[in-house]
């Protein structure tokens, strides 16, 4: 087993090039009320972790608390979860991620056992998937339409998470920095969830303590807009990912509508000679040519959507993974501090 969270002190202190470097990223909007604690609870599971706070517009002074707590706090002027994403993505460098929401609802203390486990098993993403210990910090609306899109993602794309839309998850370095992101919103979790199912990168989930949020906080999920925005996203992400399964169920469907109204004009012609229902004729005419249609666009879609999968794969394998990292550690020449240390014995 490589080490617990809790000894990446020593280290760092036997040498700060070779020891694995660990961020932790806290989208911030308004959460006055938990960020502190949030910041506390990880520095205490993350001792030698960098805590990064991105404040997206708080009106309730969430970025002033974030500072007197000791994080890094920047800004994101966007509104929107997948933009201050987006930026802490590109902004920070570590080997190891560690990005959670900041409402106080997920359990920090975990987070040492999460990365040990990510990069004792060579991982690229750990989902941290909630357990309702209070029997309220799920809405029955969230947890519905939480089980719903991860079937729904699970049956499109393969594989899958027991709990696709968690905000608490840890990430490797190769995952972050192979990430194509295009989302805004919330959808970003299903973004990061279908990248990882497309390029087929080892991941990973483990149980975590979900509670509800401070007394006088609350939630900014929105459940209808925003569920409408994912599966918008997951229909997106089928288009560009997926196109042949797309465009190959509207050929079935068009072509199946064809046969439907076209077998009474062709049962009729075999039988006078005639074809009196000349529109109807036409109309299953022109939807077999856009099934047709549909087939070809899916063929040539895929052939497209294959470069880009490659191409994506490539960038991914370029960029070290974690058992790199371990590898890098385990096998660090003595210090110089190792080394007096001997030679005084």
């Amino acid at each position: 087993m490589f080490m617990r969270a809790g000894q990446f002190d020593a280290a760092l202190a036997l040498d700060d090039d070779a020891a694995p470097t660990i961020a932790v990223l806290l989208p911030c909007y308004n959460e006055g009320l938990a960020i502190g604690t949030v910041i506390e609870r990880f520095r205490a599971a993350l001792p030698t972790a960098k805590i990064y706070v991105y404040d997206n517009n708080s009106s309730d002074g969430s970025a002033d608390i974030a500072r007197a707590a000791g994080a890094v706090v920047r800004s994101e002027p966007r509104q929107g979860k997948g933009f201050v994403v987006r930026r802490m993505f590109a902004d920070i460098d570590a080997d190891i991620y560690v990005m959670c929401d900041a409402d106080e609802t997920y359990d920090a203390a975990v987070a040492g056992d999460l990365v040990d486990r990510l990069v004792e098993h060579g991982l690229d993403m750990i989902v941290g998937t909630r357990v309702d210990v209070s029997g309220t910090a799920y809405r029955p609306a969230h947890r519905f339409g939480n089980w719903m899109l991860t079937s729904l993602v699970r049956t499109m794309f393969g594989g899958g998470f027991s709990d696709m839309l968690s905000g608490y998850r840890i990430f490797s370095r190769r995952f972050v920095k192979s990430f194509p992101q295009m989302s805004q919103g919330f959808e970003i979790e299903t973004e990061l969830t279908i990248h990882a199912l497309q390029l087929g990168m080892p991941t990973g989930e483990m149980p975590t303590h979900f509670k509800d949020r401070p007394s006088g906080s609350e939630s900014k999920l929105r459940t209808i807009s925003d569920g409408v925005r994912i599966l918008w996203t997951i229909g997106t992400l089928l288009k560009q990912e997926r196109p042949f399964l797309l465009f190959g169920v509207a050929c079935l469907g068009l072509a199946a509508l064809s046969l439907l109204l076209g077998y009474p004009v062709i049962a009729e012609y075999l039988r006078s000679g005639t074809v009196p229902r000349l529109p109807t004729a036409v109309l299953a005419t022109g939807m077999m040519i856009l099934a047709f249609l549909s087939l070809f666009s899916g063929l040539i879609l895929d052939t497209v959507t294959r470069g880009r999968k490659e191409a994506k794969l490539l960038r991914y394998l370029q960029i070290p993974g974690t058992h790199t990292m371990r590898d890098r550690v385990a096998e660090r020449p003595p210090t110089v501090a190792g080394t007096r240390e001997a030679r005084l014995r």
